[in-house]
């Protein structure tokens, strides 16, 4: 089945060389290791250069002249050489690989840092699979670039200009002969380079595309079974795969032809050199170990300009991985702390927005002129239809996103004009998808307090009606959860992320729907903590079921991004026409459905 296949998103072409130039910076703090490398490589290359003037020595004065003694001695000397020559490789290999391997630490370090702080925004924007490829094969690239790489180009240049000086004054004729196919390697590579580029960048996007499709599969998994749609994705997953193979194929074939293009345009210097060398030998005019040294100087020099080969397209494939790595390194948060920001003291809990206005990367407006005062110790119901505003106003106040216009106080104090780790300190958040990591209970619950107690922990856990079911599981508090929590129920995962959110010891708490995935009896445990948990501490809780609606102190009801009408459940009764719809379609028939099914129970 033909299907069309996007084109591979286009980078903007920024001067490689600065690319370049940036990675290399982060070699500084191995500047040591990286610099004995290359001293290394220069001892490498002086062996390199004088082991073929020794060999010329020993046909001269040792096979030509039929001396034993002085052949035995030279070629003992020549391995001696030959052991040196081992031994600072080893040790430039270890140095170089310690230094890129540290550039990559780094390069991981600060990209992860970047995605940690970057605001929601920017993840709404970015693609798991996108941001997974960076961290991971791009910085190999440059990984490669910094090491193994640049040291082999500077290798092969050096024994270049090394090798055409001493043959040179060996014989000057014979060496422009030689040399005469460099400028030719000069100018392949170059032109290889920049057509390789554009190629590796399209390669290295679709292979993102592909990583986010795969890791989209993995984590719905069990939608795709339960919807039968496995031929659909293996089918997409497919289209992509082969797109991703065409353009794998197209650079295959450049580098297929760059290769031997390569060895034709070396070995040509090897073919010269007999021809034209043995003339000379012939006629006297070189002697038959110069015509050696001359042959062991260019077979010397085949292997680095094959690793050219090799490393070209190495820097085109580095200088696009530096363009996607410093694009995240580069990207700006939208939520920033002000230069003079200062901490966040011990709050009483008063929130108040005022005209706040909100839209999704300043062009989808949710929220408008937004206005309303909730007290320490209140609990605020927010309540409307999906997509009036009610998420946005709970991610607005931990500054999950900065407000269009207006501003948002807590006790006076403008959340701008504060640190982030002292405004979110002071906030306990259970959101609607309750997240689990890879990792025991105990260190789940105590995620955002590290350092917590083991009887502060199970308290938690006893508030939030988790203790119970945690002790029934194989180890108890150090049970390890699947991957988002998989092997729990979505009732346990729901107490677990309260009981993470009670840990904290909140002034605020923002329950995003946070008893949706709990059975009946289960929810009234949990209502019944919170109320003794909510005393003293701002609650907002965005409103499914009519148990929460009636305990809260002030209901506001949203309507595309305002609040309509503010009040108590009965306050709003007697006067909303609005909440009274909300009650009767949706509050009171949910509601009596619970007490049908907790009947059933009993």
């Amino acid at each position: 089945m033909s299907q069309a296949l996007p084109a591979p998103v286009t980078l903007k072409q920024p001067n490689a060389g600065r690319l370049l130039w940036r990675a290399f910076s982060y070699l500084r703090p191995y500047a040591r290791l990286a610099l004995a490398s290359y001293l290394a490589m220069l001892l490498i290359t002086g062996f390199a250069l004088l082991i073929p003037q020794f060999v010329r020595w020993i046909v001269d004065n040792g096979i030509r002249q039929q001396d034993m003694r002085v052949l035995t001695w030279s070629v003992l000397a020549l391995l001696a050489l030959t052991l040196v020559k081992g031994i600072f490789t080893f040790w430039q290999h270890c140095w170089i690989e310690v230094a890129s391997q540290g550039v990559a630490y780094d390069l991981r370090n600060a990209i992860h840092d970047r995605l940690a702080t970057l605001s929601f925004s920017y993840h709404d924007r970015a693609e798991t699979g996108q941001l997974l490829t960076r961290a991971v094969q791009d910085v190999e690239r440059i990984r490669f670039l910094t090491g193994r790489a640049t040291l082999r180009l500077a290798e092969g240049v050096t024994l270049l200009l090394g090798t055409a000086v001493l043959l040179i004054l060996m014989n000057p004729q014979l060496a422009l002969l030689t040399l005469l196919t460099m400028p030719l390697l000069v100018q392949h590579a170059y032109q290889f380079g920049r057509r390789f580029r554009p190629l590796s960048a399209a390669i290295q996007q679709q292979l993102a595309v592909l990583t986010t499709r795969l890791e989209q599969n993995l984590r719905g998994a069990r939608i795709v079974k339960a919807f039968a749609q496995e031929e659909a994705e293996i089918g997409r997953f497919d289209a992509q795969n082969n797109y991703w193979f065409t353009l794998s194929a197209r650079s295959a074939q450049l580098q297929a032809m760059n290769t031997p293009m390569i060895d034709f345009i070396a070995n040509a210097s090897t073919v010269a050199i007999i021809w034209y060398g043995g003339y000379l030998v012939i006629h006297n005019q070189l002697t038959l170990g110069e015509l050696v040294a001359f042959s062991t100087y260019m077979g010397q020099l085949i292997q680095p300009v094959r690793r050219l080969g090799m490393i070209i397209p190495a820097l085109a494939m580095a200088a696009a991985s530096a363009e996607r790595i410093f694009e995240i390194l580069d990207a700006r948060s939208e939520v920033t702390e002000a230069p003079d920001a200062y901490a966040l003291p011990p709050v009483k809990g008063e929130v108040r927005f005022e005209n706040v206005s909100f839209a999704y990367f300043g062009r989808h407006k949710v929220l408008d002129d937004v206005s309303f005062t909730a007290q320490p110790g209140q609990i605020v119901a927010l309540l409307g239809a999906t997509g009036s505003g009610k998420s946005t106003i709970t991610s607005l106040i931990p500054r999950f996103y900065d407000v269009s216009n207006g501003r948002i106080l807590i006790d006076n104090h403008d959340i701008c004009r504060v640190t982030l780790n002292s405004l979110r300190d002071q906030i306990g958040i259970v959101l609607q998808e309750s997240t689990l990591f890879a990792d025991t209970i105990r260190a789940n619950i105590a995620f955002g307090c590290p350092g917590a107690s083991e009887a502060d922990i199970i308290a938690a856990a006893r508030a939030a009606q988790a203790h119970d079911f945690i002790m029934e599981t194989a180890n108890g508090y150090d049970t390890y959860v699947g991957e988002r929590g998989i092997t729990l129920s979505g009732g346990q995962r729901q107490r677990i992320a309260i009981a993470r959110a009670l840990l904290k010891d909140p002034r605020i708490l923002i329950l995003d729907d946070a008893t949706s995935s709990v059975d009946t009896e289960t929810e009234r445990l949990i209502q019944l903590a919170l109320q003794r948990l909510m005393q003293g501490r701002t609650s907002f809780v965005i409103a499914q079921r009519l148990s929460t609606v009636r305990q809260a102190n002030l209901i506001l009801v949203l309507e595309k991004g305002r609040i309509a009408d503010a009040g108590t459940h009965e306050e709003l009764l007697r006067a909303s026409e609005l909440y009274a719809l909300i009650y009767h379609k949706q509050l009171r028939p949910q509601e009596a459905a619970l007490q049908v099914a907790a009947l059933h129970e009993e």
